[in-house]
């Protein structure tokens, strides 16, 4: 017999699992199916193991991730974080009747980088992109975060970024066919993903109001999960997940 309910955890761009591992470390004690797939390209020796691989393959990834899941369980409940958030968006539009809801996690809509899609040098991504071949990486925690944690490589073929880009513009297309109930977590003084993303989706998505929430983290970089209010952030998506469980077992 499948669960009423499963979880699915999509990483973000670069990251590898010990950038979630708060997370899926607490979802784990929930005791229900729980997902957390490492996309293609990440997690290895070196960044290069990133080198063309194109958003699409990601999409695949994901794609099958909740297809396993979904013989666990009735309805998912997807996590994304950073571009997992844009990958979830994408489950959301093709898969919305095993979903039960979603949880962005910084969700990269609009990056602070000038490189960006709506961004004032976008136009200049595919010209760098030809002229460099690796991106250095910089970690994005606060001045009073203390980990030991590697949460994503240092560096990136830049052709990856372009499909992130990519990614990016095609995901911002969606949020309007989107009905299903939200929790979007923000950090309002990370240095990756600017604010205004997290507001853009909260008020573009067609959830009802009632059905979606945002939540600020005040002073944590772009690695909510491991930065210093993970505590937080993981119990804010808990508490979330407890209350989607709760309604499950409310008889109709």
């Amino acid at each position: 017999m499948r669960s009423p309910l499963g979880v699915l955890v999509i990483h973000g761009f670069t990251a590898t699992l010990d950038s979630v591992k708060s997370l899926s470390l607490s979802l784990q004690e929930l005791g229900i199916p729980l997902s957390v797939p490492l996309l293609t390209g990440h997690g290895a020796s070196s960044p290069e193991a990133l080198r063309g691989v194109k958003w699409e393959r990601w999409m695949a990834d994901a794609e099958e991730a909740l297809q396993k899941l979904a013989l666990e369980a009735e309805k998912i409940i997807v996590i994304g974080h950073s571009m997992g958030a844009l990958l979830s968006l994408n489950l959301a539009v093709r898969y919305q009747e095993k979903i039960d809801s979603l949880v962005l996690a910084t969700p990269s809509i609009k990056l602070v980088s000038v490189l960006a899609p709506g961004r004032p040098l976008h136009f200049a991504a595919p010209l760098l992109g030809k002229i460099f071949r690796n991106w250095e990486l910089k970690s994005d925690f606060s001045e009073a975060a203390c980990t030991t944690s590697t949460p994503h490589y240092s560096w990136v073929p830049t052709d990856a970024i372009i499909s992130l880009f990519d990614l990016i513009k095609k995901s911002r297309q969606l949020p309007a066919r989107i009905t299903l109930p939200l929790l979007i977590i923000h950090c309002r003084k990370e240095r990756t993903v600017r604010p205004e993303s997290a507001v853009m989706l909260y008020h573009g998505i067609a959830t009802p109001p009632s059905e979606k929430s945002l939540i600020w983290l005040e002073h944590s970089g772009h690695q909510l999960f491991c930065d210093c209010e993970k505590e937080k952030a993981v119990e804010a998506i808990i508490d979330y997940i407890s209350r989607r469980i709760e309604r499950k077992k409310v008889p109709k």
